[in-house]
């Protein structure tokens, strides 16, 4: 559609996010406060999530994630090496700890990054296959960081491009709440 907007993404430990998109005007925001995982959109209005999708969106709240992932999911399966790019990497298979369809994460031989990540996308509109490929790490207070997200599904494709990283700053946990209904 080459249209272009903002995303804005605030994390807190152990388990807060909320996701802002704004595209031509059209506001789109996704949260989790610890326990309850919502969505607000121009289409749907302010809704609560369940069952699958509460639980991608409980996973991706989880600020730990790359060292959460053992409890996160679990079974892991190696499946073999393929490229990605120029990178060789190591693609495995993790299943959700809550069930369902096993992510397939690719991993970069030499130097260990997550390069790809193919995982469902759970929504009021159905299930959807959602390929993330990463690039441009940066170290930002010696964390490294994708400042580049190629995303692609059936439906649509973007390329996320991080302007700002900033590392501990103070946030209310009542931002991260489900906000009332319109």
């Amino acid at each position: 559609m080459n249209v272009a907007g903002t995303i804005e993404m605030r994390e807190k430990a152990p388990r807060r996010i909320l996701v802002t998109v704004t595209i031509s005007g059209a506001v789109f925001s996704q949260g989790f406060d610890g326990t309850v995982g919502w969505s607000n959109d121009p289409q749907n209005g302010v809704r609560e999530q369940s069952g699958p999708e509460l639980a991608e969106t409980r996973r991706d709240a989880d600020f730990y994630h790359p060292l959460d992932m053992h409890t996160l999911y679990s079974k892991f399966k190696v499946t073999g090496t393929e490229n990605v790019g120029e990178h060789p990497t190591y693609v495995m298979e993790a299943t959700p700890s809550e069930g369902g369809d096993p992510d397939k994460l690719y991993f970069a031989v030499d130097t260990g990054l997550l390069v790809r990540a193919i995982s469902q996308h759970h929504s009021p509109e159905g299930v959807d296959s959602i390929e993330e490929d990463f690039s441009d790490y940066r170290a930002v207070d010696g964390i490294k960081i994708p400042f580049v997200i190629h995303q692609k599904s059936a439906q649509m494709e973007f390329t996320i491009i991080i302007g700002e990283v900033h590392h501990n700053v103070a946030l209310d946990d009542a931002q991260f709440s489900k906000p009332a209904a319109q």
